[in-house]
């Protein structure tokens, strides 16, 4: 077993320490301040930042060149209702005066960063952890959120955009999961147990239950295709 320090704390890493913690700078011996996580989790970070990433700058090059050329027809404009025209044309794709996925070339970026150093070996201190979790909560918010908008309002979808909304799930309810497990975010120790137990369960739910929604809206156009 190797010793190594963070700080003024030491931790043993191990073939049986796969998720590593350390104490923070005052040695207080808190093991919440300074964090790993396991090698997996890393890997879903860099995985779902990345896929975030793809359908982003998708999703901003066609953008630009719809305002460039209004008669510009993106690739993922299949149909009617598959269609990605429709949806950049709205208001709600520049909700905050500028085209939405700019800032997801933002965010996903930084949390592929993020994703990259967990695999390096980084540990993070507690306010990072919370910050990130706030970060993903804000944005699997707007996704979601976004999802009403264009089911309810716009009435078509975009592909790109659908992998964005499984991509932010995912990266923000196994964020979530990490710091239950780490103890960042406080939590009865049952449900913390039970999440551990099944950490799929909410994310798996919560993409089947966005499926639903797409089929049951657009159920009409679904069966002109059968």
């Amino acid at each position: 077993m190797k010793l190594s320090e963070c700080g003024t704390g030491r931790v043993a890493e191990g073939p049986e320490a796969d998720e590593r913690e350390c104490a923070g700078a005052s040695g207080a011996g808190d093991e919440r301040e300074c964090a790993g996580a396991r090698r997996g989790f890393g890997w879903l970070l860099v995985v779902t930042a990345a896929l975030g990433l793809l359908g982003s700058f998708v999703i901003t090059i066609d953008k630009f060149e719809l305002l460039a050329d209004p008669g510009f027809v993106p690739a993922c404009s299949l149909s009617p209702v598959v269609s990605c025209t429709s949806v950049m044309r709205s208001e709600q794709a520049s909700a905050f005066g500028f085209p939405n996925p700019l800032i997801g070339l933002v965010a996903f970026g930084t949390v592929l960063g993020t994703g990259a150093g967990l695999l390096a070996g980084a540990r993070y201190r507690r306010w990072y952890w919370l910050g990130l979790n706030l970060g993903t909560l804000f944005g699997v918010g707007f996704c979601m959120w976004l999802m009403t908008q264009a089911l309810f309002e716009i009435g078509a979808l975009c592909l790109w955009c659908v992998l964005v909304w499984v991509a932010t799930v995912f990266m923000f309810w196994h964020t979530t999961v990490h710091n239950l497990r780490h103890g960042v975010l406080p939590a009865p120790r049952a449900l913390v147990a039970a999440v551990l137990e099944f950490p799929l369960v909410v994310p798996v739910t919560w993409c089947l239950a966005i499926v639903m929604l797409i089929a049951i809206r657009f159920w009409s156009y679904w069966q002109t295709l059968l």
